[in-house]
């Protein structure tokens, strides 16, 4: 802190001392925030602001998780991924707990029962999330194909502001770049986003008193304190991980029952 002056006034030393500063300091360069850029810094600031933001962390057991990743990929006629299997566990856990796949705008808590799942992309011009619409639908090659081919309209440019709009919930993957833990930022006006990070194998007791290995992958659930609680979320987390640990299940889903 910049002592005052003898008359109280330290506005002058303070300049001073900013001035020095700038001399020390050599620009690289400088970027102005527009367009894509300067909406999502304005989003962000808006969700910051206007939101309750609470983040609960879970850490679940991926043992099943990678299983079903590699049954379905060989069922199925495209590719299968871990976060299609997750999508497909979160889709189960929206349908049990419809408070968190919601939107609030206007002191209105809206309950949605179709579940259109924003997937955040990392494009140059900032971080965009494409909505995968109606995923309690679809099957997990469905869903596979599907956010695959999202993903890559996004990244090659072919895509609408429509392919971003009317998001319920959003999932965000930072595992994929090596992330244990963050703090994921809700999609206004939604009133939840789930982050996903890294499979790593940790050390856990074995039935024999023994130590074994075993894959584990730790989710981060930020929501909206103003219309769920902290009980709410954790209870959301423990049936997620309850889907994640039969995930084995998802793998031979062929189609989704309907009602």
């Amino acid at each position: 802190m910049t002592p005052p002056t003898e008359n109280g006034d330290s506005s002058e030393t303070d300049s001073s001392n900013n001035d020095s500063a700038d001399e020390t300091r050599t620009v690289l360069e400088e970027r102005k925030l527009t367009g894509m850029r300067r909406t999502i810094a304005n989003r962000l600031q808006e969700s910051s602001q206007n939101a309750a933001h609470v983040t609960a962390s879970r850490e679940v057991d991926a043992e099943a998780l990678s299983r079903a990743e590699t049954q379905a990929s060989e069922a199925a006629d495209v590719g299968v991924s871990v976060i299609d299997v997750i999508l497909r566990a979160l889709s189960e856990t929206l349908a049990e707990h419809p408070g968190f796949n919601a939107t609030l705008e206007d002191g209105v808590h809206r309950l949605y029962e179709t579940q259109n799942v924003g997937i955040a992309v990392d494009i140059d011009a900032g971080l965009v999330a494409p909505v995968l619409a109606s995923l309690e639908s679809k099957s997990l090659a469905e869903i596979a194909l599907e956010r695959r081919e999202l993903t890559e309209s996004v990244q090659t440019g072919d895509y609408s502001m429509s392919d971003l709009r009317g998001g319920t919930f959003t999932v965000t993957n930072l595992g994929v770049l090596g992330v244990d833990s963050f703090t994921p930022i809700i999609n206004p006006p939604e009133v939840a986003i789930l982050g996903v990070n890294r499979i790593r194998e940790r050390a856990r007791p074995d039935e024999d008193g023994g130590v074994e290995f075993r894959k584990q992958i730790t989710f981060d659930l930020s929501f909206d304190h103003r219309v769920v609680d902290g009980a709410d979320a954790a209870r959301f987390l423990e049936t997620l991980c309850s889907h994640l640990e039969g995930a084995e299940a998802f793998a031979s889903d062929d189609e989704r029952p309907t009602e």
